[in-house]
């Protein structure tokens, strides 16, 4: 009698702690919504031109930043640019690269650069890689982030471009 309770028991128990409810992830869509909500009046006075956005980029306490993918990035990007694609954000990284978090930040992406649909398709308008951007790097506590407003043709002579793709 007693190796059938056994038989019986074990594997209930061992079903029992394969299926115990696990802890919530580490996700918080209200602290994001918060944040996002922060963000949006700070945001507003750091759209800029692009005669301030190039500007800006001459100094050398300013970090240009692209966040697309590497393969983006390689093919063509802003000439001094530096790439840290957006899904490797973390503290640890960001330091790495930027260890002043009072250093200029300057972001673009694909929908800020009209005529190269090949290396810079246009995106969702509210998916834009620059707004999830400039919430993060403001998340982690870098404030000091501009954005460029403006749309660019791609064969404006004031734009440098680098790349594989650039000829």
């Amino acid at each position: 009698m007693k190796t059938y309770l056994i038989l019986i028991i074990l594997p209930i128990t061992m079903f029992a702690q394969q299926h115990k409810e696990l802890p919530k992830s580490k996700v918080d869509y209200n602290a994001f919504a918060d944040i996002t909500e922060e963000v949006l009046a700070y945001r507003q006075p750091r759209l800029i031109s692009l005669e301030t956005f190039l500007e800006f980029a001459k100094d050398s306490n300013t970090i240009l930043l692209d966040t697309r993918s590497k393969s983006a990035y390689d093919k063509k990007h802003l000439k001094g640019a530096t790439h840290l694609n957006f899904s490797d954000f973390t503290e640890k990284k960001l330091v790495k690269l930027i260890p002043d978090k009072k250093t200029r930040i300057l972001i673009y992406c694909n929908n800020n650069i009209d005529g190269d649909a090949l290396n810079f398709p246009t995106k969702s308008l509210p998916l834009a890689l620059n707004i999830p951007t400039f919430i993060n790097l403001y998340g982690y506590g870098y404030k000091n982030v501009y954005e460029l407003e403006s749309l660019v043709p791609v064969k404006d002579k004031r734009l440098r471009f680098k790349g594989t793709a650039v000829k």
